[in-house]
């Protein structure tokens, strides 16, 4: 096989599909498009966005995080993210091997649990890794807002 035709098969199975979120360019009036390894990052980013249930057609696509909000930062909350987030990929990135997943707290006043990914894509066999940042406390911080008001 030639180099084009390799590269062309890769990217046929690695994915090509529009930008999320989408991006129109004003110039040649089309849609960004995104392939690759952008497009495996992008398509975790949006599985882990995703609530299961929200797609009417898809019922079990997405991941169960909205579920880990508001509770405390402990050990056991870090091994169910691990494990929801292993399934969830399991399940709905088939281009994927997942190799591990660390789940790792920031401290002061944004509160986000730190998702690190690292898998390899199964037909290249390459290793990359993908970090998700993950709000446990959705909102504002209403004390802080009382006080400028």
């Amino acid at each position: 096989m030639s180099d084009k035709s390799t590269s062309a098969h890769q990217s046929q199975f690695l994915g090509r599909g529009w930008q999320f979120p989408p991006m129109f360019s004003s110039v040649s009036n089309q849609v960004a498009m995104s392939e690759g390894e952008d497009n495996i990052n992008q398509s975790i980013d949006l599985i882990l966005q995703t609530r299961r249930g929200e797609r009417s057609l898809l019922p079990y696509y997405g991941s169960q995080l909205s579920s880990f909000l508001f509770r405390s930062q402990d050990a056991t909350l870090k091994e169910e993210i691990e494990k929801s987030v292993r399934y969830t990929l399991l399940n709905d990135e088939p281009r994927i091997l997942v190799d591990d997943v660390s789940v790792s707290y920031t401290t002061g006043e944004e509160s986000l649990v730190v998702i690190s990914i690292i898998y390899t894509i199964k037909q290249t066999n390459t290793r990359h890794n993908h970090v998700f940042p993950f709000s446990i406390l959705e909102g504002t911080n209403l004390a802080v807002r009382a006080q400028g008001a």
